[in-house]
């Protein structure tokens, strides 16, 4: 079994990234879906705060890598896999350690594009009300009562990822793919690495 894992930064590409790979026929694991699954099994909706306050209670109980553990008992073939979502240096450790072809492909996108696709979007993770209300640039952060800005938002989330240890798996990264171009450049760039990791 190969595996290549996707880091990133919120907002970065790794779900197009991953789609992609779809799209090429290889296998995809979402890490965030071990904890959606937690929030079903505990009932919770899939708001930014309860998929946070999961994925921290996940890894104080079952220590750092409780996500990659998760996410490799969902792998289902042999072959190559993409994991999309790897949030610390303890998950990247965790992958090498239980495949000895393992690849970490960091997507990188700039902050004020990945604060626009973000708001456009409309995740319930993103905490965004919809593609209709991109325009303005906001979001409700369930961090505080109300409205605020999309970048107070993102910023939320970026720290609490960064505090999981995700400049420490993103500097551990084999691979940097830019997300600085058009969506078909993005998609050409990640199709020639995917081939090329897949050999």
């Amino acid at each position: 079994m190969k595996i290549i894992g996707f880091v990133g930064m919120p907002g970065s590409g790794k779900s197009e990234a991953s789609r992609v790979a779809r799209e090429m026929g290889l296998e995809v694991v979402i890490m965030g879906d071990v904890i959606r699954a937690e929030a079903r099994r505990r009932s919770l909706d899939p708001t930014d705060s309860n998929l946070g306050m999961v994925g921290n209670s996940l890894r104080e109980k079952d220590g750092a890598a409780a996500i990659a553990r998760g996410c490799l008992a969902m792998i289902r073939g042999g072959g190559v896999v993409v994991v999309d979502g790897i949030r610390s240096l303890a998950e990247v450790e965790f992958f090498r350690d239980s495949c000895r072809d393992f690849h970490l492909v960091e997507v990188y996108a700039p902050p004020q594009s990945r604060l626009g696709w973000i708001a456009s979007r409309g995740r319930p993770d993103d905490s965004a009300p919809g593609p209709a209300e991109a325009a303005d640039a906001r979001v409700f952060s369930p961090c505080d009562p109300g409205l605020r800005h999309t970048a107070e938002a993102l910023e939320r989330r970026e720290c609490r990822e960064l505090g999981w240890g995700m400049c420490e798996a993103i500097q551990a990264a084999d691979i940097r793919i830019s997300n600085d171009g058009s969506l078909e450049e993005f998609q050409e760039k990640v199709r020639a690495i995917l081939e090329g990791l897949s050999r």
